[in-house]
């Protein structure tokens, strides 16, 4: 199928970040946010239940620029993964925050991470930092309490320690709000192998393969791999597989990728991600798929504007993509919203799926449910002139 071609009938495969919550989350987040951005833009968007039979996922119809289009959206879930890993211990998880930050200071891509982009890097300091100061005040308050013990006896003032997991193990249950176990588990994830797949996430990435490749031989006009946060350097390697494969034909749907708020240099710059750096020059060249990455400079959860395969060090000469472009939160949203939004960070890295109230070129809804494939809708689309692509990453190995 030509990507001039419009399109009737998408089959979407949507790669969550690193998210211990349900998937139903997205359905709901798809319903509601749809329905603001069709009423904002003028267009009609309906979420249905899903008529195939996949693990999770639903149905769009949706009546977009005249023409009438279906997309079967599906979860591709690794939340139960993230569940596991995060089922540690407070000591444990003290002892992760351990290693963790020995990997990225002692490989120096923590420094190296810093040049990029600092908002990143600091949300991921902000567990350790979080960390460290709950133990610091549950030791203070262990003092505390030890002094007024030991004014009975002087050997009392040990006993001051019996607050300490008291105190740890409230703030661990406050983590809704706080995050730091949260976020330090999710780097943690990734640096446990010095950038290399876990095998349990090796194996369902090859699931997923399989999946994307079944679709590839339906009666779709395009097949489009949504991958978010860490589902961007996943979708990079699926994707790469699916290629390598032969597994596109080439009358098939045409295949697209959207990363979004992509977190790749988190993991590209470690020293044992030859995996991910090869995906990454691999995928960077091929015709087989179009290959759009957004971010924007407000998400200070994502490495924004930074263009993966370059400031990994792996771009070929012959290199195509990724066309890096922004959301630019500051300018597609109001200056009432994003005042609303500003210091929510977290919230801020799922505005990409989400409405915008001065939409620009960037409408999740329209690329997800309208007639035209991710190629045509950017197709005369320059990348973003503050784009960074230099190579920053100390290590650029492709194979160990």
């Amino acid at each position: 199928m030509s990507s001039k071609a419009p399109v009737r009938r998408r089959r979407v495969f949507y790669i969550p970040g690193y998210d211990p919550i349900p998937p139903r989350r997205y359905r709901e987040l798809y319903r509601k946010e749809g329905a603001e951005q069709s009423s904002i833009s003028g267009y009609e968007i309906s979420v249905l239940p899903a008529k195939a039979q996949v693990r999770f996922g639903w149905n769009v119809v949706a009546r977009i620029e005249d023409a009438e289009v279906e997309s079967s959206f599906e979860v591709l879930v690794w939340s139960d993964i993230v569940k596991g890993s995060m089922d540690q211990g407070i000591l444990a998880t003290y002892l992760t925050l351990i290693r963790t930050a020995a990997i990225y200071i002692g490989s120096g891509a923590l420094f190296r991470l810093m040049r990029l982009r600092k908002g990143p890097v600091i949300a991921a300091l902000y567990p350790v930092g979080f960390l460290l100061a709950q133990l610091a005040l549950a030791l203070l308050a262990a003092w505390g309490l030890g002094r007024v013990l030991a004014l009975w006896h002087p050997w009392a003032i040990w006993g001051g320690l019996i607050v300490v997991p008291f105190i740890l193990e409230w703030f661990r249950r406050q983590d809704g709000r706080f995050f730091a176990y949260y976020l330090m588990h999710d780097y943690a994830y990734s640096a446990q192998y010095l950038g290399a797949n876990p095998p349990e996430l090796e194996a369902r990435m090859a699931a997923f393969t399989t999946e994307i490749a079944t679709a590839l031989q339906g009666d779709n006009d395009e097949v489009l791999i949504v991958g978010h946060s860490s589902g961007a350097h996943l979708g990079v390697s699926i994707l790469a597989d699916l290629i390598r494969g032969g597994q596109v034909p080439k009358t098939g749907p045409v295949l697209s990728f959207l990363s979004l708020g992509q977190v790749v240099p988190m993991v590209s710059f470690l020293p044992r991600a030859h995996r991910l750096r090869a995906d990454l020059a691999y995928l960077s060249v091929r015709d087989e798929l179009t290959w759009v990455d957004v971010t924007a400079p407000g998400d200070g959860c994502a490495f924004a504007l930074c263009d993966p395969v370059s400031v990994s060090g792996v771009a070929p000469a012959n290199k195509r993509w990724p066309l890096v472009i922004s959301a630019a939160f500051t300018q597609t949203l109001s200056p009432e919203r994003w005042r609303a939004l500003r210091w929510r960070f977290f919230r801020l890295h799922f505005q990409y799926l989400c409405a915008f109230d001065r939409p620009n070129d960037y409408d999740y809804f329209r690329i997800t449910a309208g007639p035209l494939t991710l190629a045509e809708r950017f197709r005369d689309r320059p990348p973003s002139k503050s784009r960074i692509e230099r190579a920053t990453s100390r290590y650029t190995s492709l194979a160990p």
